[in-house]
């Protein structure tokens, strides 16, 4: 696929979801997936305002162009939306999140880690016996909110968006990357060893950062690093997927484009399952980059 290939209705995951229903309604709020490729657009517009108007991100001269944060993978993806019914049209889409099955992306250039991670671990007999008969991984990517709507109403409703897309489609396990802001690693030395000692990915299907991109995250010994200090240096959105009892990759990766240092990120969706009922409570990672953490996800 060409790095900038346009979306047309035979290839975008969108088209074929023109009577997406409402997963969830909360007065002017709706979270759906997007139903058409205006709508995958407009998100697109809004990514851009987050990630490099608001954010260190470096767009191409296609992006600087269109004002729009684009790549390959939205023609495939599925994107969750928030949408406020009150505001202008054009401007009604306050939220999103990039969603990629595993079926879609066997089909058609794989997934977005697969650039910065080696997957390899969980395609194995091992994880798939684990995750269950029938069930399959899905991709987080570019999850954003607009500054005005970064509050916990709004991110539990998207995720509670996210909660019956698992449901729809026996999604077993989610993953992605979440991101701290800079490209100097040492900054990061003791939150990466407090991540790398107490929630690594288990030895089964550890999943590692390609080797010519790879950061060690093991730093430190597990008795030098001071827990309180490394988990107050933790981005929002980390913290978030931590409560959610989510594993951790070895090895970070640095994201020039995006000024970022990614982490890998494992989640088992029985965990959600299991907190859902009480609540989620993301706020302060509403976006893979808040304006104050600036945790960009590339």
């Amino acid at each position: 696929m060409k790095p900038y290939a346009l979306l047309r209705p035979r290839v975008a995951a969108a088209q074929a979801m023109a009577g997406a229903p409402t997963y969830v309604r909360a007065g002017n709020l709706e979270v759906r997936l997007a139903r058409s490729f205006k709508e995958i657009k407009l998100a697109q517009r809004l990514r851009y305002q987050i990630f490099y108007q608001e954010m260190a991100a470096r767009p191409d001269w296609r992006m600087r162009m269109s004002k729009r944060d684009i790549d390959p993978y939205d023609s495939v993806c599925d994107h969750l939306l928030v949408i406020d019914h009150d505001r202008p049209r054009g401007k009604r889409i306050v939220g999103t999140y990039r969603l990629l099955r595993q079926e879609v992306a066997e089909a058609h250039q794989g997934f977005y880690s697969e650039g910065e991670y080696d997957l390899t671990p969980l395609k194995q007999s091992a994880f798939l016996d684990k995750m269950g008969e029938g069930k399959q991984l899905l991709e987080l990517g570019r999850s954003c909110v607009h500054r005005d709507y970064r509050a916990n109403a709004t991110i539990n409703l998207l995720w509670k968006g996210i909660a019956e897309y698992l449901k729809a489609h026996r999604i077993g396990y989610m993953f992605g990357c979440a991101s701290f802001p800079g490209v100097n690693p040492a900054a990061f030395k003791e939150a990466f060893a407090y991540l790398y000692h107490n929630h690594l990915v288990p030895d089964d299907f550890k999943v590692r950062a390609l080797e010519d991109q790879c950061v060690e995250m093991n730093t430190m010994a597990a008795d030098d690093v001071d827990n309180r200090a490394a988990r107050r240096a933790l981005p929002p959105l980390v913290k978030g997927y931590l409560r959610l009892g989510c594993f951790f990759g070895d090895g970070a990766v640095v994201d020039h484009q995006f000024g970022t240092t990614d982490v890998f990120i494992l989640l088992p969706v029985e965990r959600i399952a299991s907190r859902y009922s009480k609540k989620y409570d993301l706020s302060e990672g509403a976006n893979d980059g808040d304006t104050a953490a600036a945790a960009v996800e590339g």
